[in-house]
């Protein structure tokens, strides 16, 4: 095994998710809000965006990040009136 000469092109300094997220794009909306993979919020819009509707385990996944964020509040909301 060879080692690590720290030169910028060297494999080992290459991020083994970047292959996944150079495939995603940011939706332009959102960049001009100013969000990008960095933020919290803007992580989850870049892997909504990323979610393809053809395939099951896609949309399987869309409905339950759906379900997580209306749940808790449909739950509050109950809450109030009652």
């Amino acid at each position: 095994m060879r080692e690590h000469d720290g030169s910028p092109d060297d494999p080992a300094d290459l991020d083994p998710v970047a292959g996944f997220t150079q495939h995603t794009a940011m939706p332009a909306d959102a960049q001009l809000m100013g969000l990008d993979r960095n933020t919290e919020e803007g992580a989850l819009v870049a892997m909504s965006a990323s979610l393809r509707p053809t395939r099951l385990s896609h949309r399987i996944l869309a409905w339950l990040l759906l379900l997580s964020f209306a749940v808790p509040y449909l739950v509050s909301m109950l809450q109030e009136i009652f």
